[in-house]
């Protein structure tokens, strides 16, 4: 961690840290969907699939979590807490599903 706390260092490369202010049930939410978003990205590239979806979904989840976007440093606390909710809902389960049934479920639907 670098000392401002703003970035995490990993084999000598910088990464921006997570926000730190997002509450650790709300932060292991968005890590939650972050990773389902992930493997979806890989279920996609196997199955001949346009990652696409699956690949917004990791945007969304980064963004959420600040690690993308507008750095978390430059937000105030309110643009902070709308960000991580923001997130919260776009990645609900539900929405995830229908953006993306490959990836989401085995059913086959379609988007209504």
């Amino acid at each position: 961690m670098t000392e401002d706390g703003h970035f995490v260092v990993i084999s000598g490369r910088r990464w921006r840290a997570t926000d730190p202010a997002i509450p650790e049930d709300v932060a292991a939410e968005l890590r939650k969907a972050l990773m389902a978003a992930r493997r979806d990205v890989g279920t996609a590239l196997r199955a001949g699939v346009d990652p696409a979806p699956a690949r917004a979904r990791v945007q969304l989840a980064k963004v959420a979590l600040g690690e993308r976007g507008v750095p978390w440093w430059e937000q105030t606390p309110e643009q902070r807490q709308r960000r991580w909710e923001q997130g919260l809902r776009d990645l609900s389960p539900v929405r995830a599903t229908q953006e993306c049934p490959p990836c989401g479920d085995d059913s086959g639907a379609t988007n209504p």
